[in-house]
This record gives structure tokens, sequence and C-alpha cells, in this order.
């Protein structure tokens, strides 16, 4: 298949890649900076300079691409996830699943490619009992900066899912850790390798239903039985030595 990889140079993207490579998928890959666009063709994939912002440039990528199936790994958050410049990042990021996903969403409709795989996040859960399942409600009445996020993530899936005859898949993937993510091993749940949710990204291609899938490590926080008896999402899955870029 082809793929428009949207946010190809981000941390699940590198490590997306390789994989969707060795499925014998034909990536497109999605970078803002023209600088690294060499770096995605030394990846095996083409590049697309757009940015998600620009609804017009991104409907004629994604015609250009001719692809099959988008995924949106598309994030905007400070290196590192430094906690001073976390409030604003917030911010930036809810603008990415806001408008961004608004932008792939109607580029989408324009073009007539309709699969679209998301990333969102596992950890906004209105609070109540745990372990929390997919058809539990966000923290929409959460404040400050969660508020924020919750507002993104409730934008980035009510897009997704609703916008027939689009099928979408959210995959609400654990606090990322590992290469590229900032952070060398699993910190609070729920929590995922950044390889583990590149590779449900590539089960979901095949497998996924439309609707939503907890994507993280197991722990008394988070059901993920659906992706485990769907997608055969294994928290453990390493990128094998000889794909690593």
């Amino acid at each position: 298949m082809k793929i428009f990889l949207a946010g190809a140079t981000g941390a699940i993207g590198k490590r997306l890649t390789p994989l969707l490579l060795e499925a014998g998928h034909e990536v497109v890959g999605t970078t803002r900076s023209a600088g690294k666009a060499e770096s995605l063709r030394a990846a095996g994939i083409e590049p697309a300079v757009v940015d998600v912002f620009d609804a017009p440039a991104l409907s004629r990528a994604l015609s250009q691409a001719h692809a099959d199936i988008v995924i949106h790994q598309l994030t905007d958050l400070p290196p590192g996830l430094d906690p001073s410049r976390m409030v604003e990042g917030a911010r930036r990021n809810a603008r990415v699943r806001m408008e961004g996903t608004r932008n792939l969403v109607s580029a989408m409709l324009h073009t007539g490619v309709h699969r679209l795989i998301a990333q969102s996040i596992a950890w906004m859960y209105a609070p109540g009992n745990e372990p929390y399942a997919e058809g539990d409600p966000l923290d929409l009445e959460a404040e400050g900066t969660r508020a924020t996020s919750v507002a993104g993530v409730a934008a980035l899936e009510r897009a997704t899912l609703s916008s027939p005859p689009i099928e979408g898949v959210v995959l609400r993937y654990g606090r990322l850790y590992g290469p590229g993510t900032g952070a060398d091993i699993a910190g609070e749940a729920p929590s995922l390798h950044v390889d583990a949710a590149a590779r449900a990204a590539v089960l979901a291609i095949d497998k996924a239903h439309p609707g939503i899938y907890n994507v993280a490590e197991p722990s008394r926080y988070l059901s993920t039985e659906k992706a485990r008896i769907v997608l055969g999402f294994d928290a453990s899955y390493r990128l094998p030595a000889a794909i690593r870029k």
C-alpha cells in the first residue's frame, strides 16, 4: 500500500518508517523542514515538505502522493518534554490535534483517501474506576494544562472517527519512552516503548476495525485487551536490530 505518514521525522515516525518499508509499503513522509527531506530520502521514503496548518498545500501534497492510507503521527512538543516549556508545548500540541487533524481530514475527503490511523494519548480519562477502557469518558471537566490537552485529544478523535466515508482508527498511546522520546525507561503508567507504538500503527493497517484502541504496557490504570485481541498488539515488541536506523 501507499502510506502518507504525517509526522515522519518525529519519535514514532522514525521508528515506524523501517517497519512500513519492511512490510512492503511505499511511504510518503511529511516534514516542515526542507533540511530534513534528504534524511527521509536516505531512509527510503519520499519526502513531502509541508506544514499541516497550510491546508491547500497539505491537500496538494496528499493528492500528489496517491496514498491509500494516512497515518497521523504529528505532535509539537518541546525537546525532552522540558517541564519549563510544557504549558506552551501543550497549546501547540493541541493546535496540531485540532487544526492539523481537521486539515488532514479535509485533504482526505478532497482526495478520496478513506482510511486514517491517528495518534492519541491514553491518560486523558475522567476520574473513575480503573482500569480504564476505550468506552470510558474523557476528562472534559479538567482544568489548566490538562484541559488544553483533553480538548486537543477530543477534537482529534472526533474528526478521525466522525468524518464519513473515512474509516478512522485512534491509537491511544501510553507515555512514550525509548529512542527520541527524551526518556530512556518507563515512567508513570500508562507507559509505552516507542517501538511498540510504531508496531501498533503497522498492525492497525490490516487488522484494526474503525474505533479506539488503548495501546500501552500492562498496568492497573488501563485495559489494553482490545488491542491485544484485535490487533495482536504486544507491548514487549522492539525493532529488530537489522532494520534499526
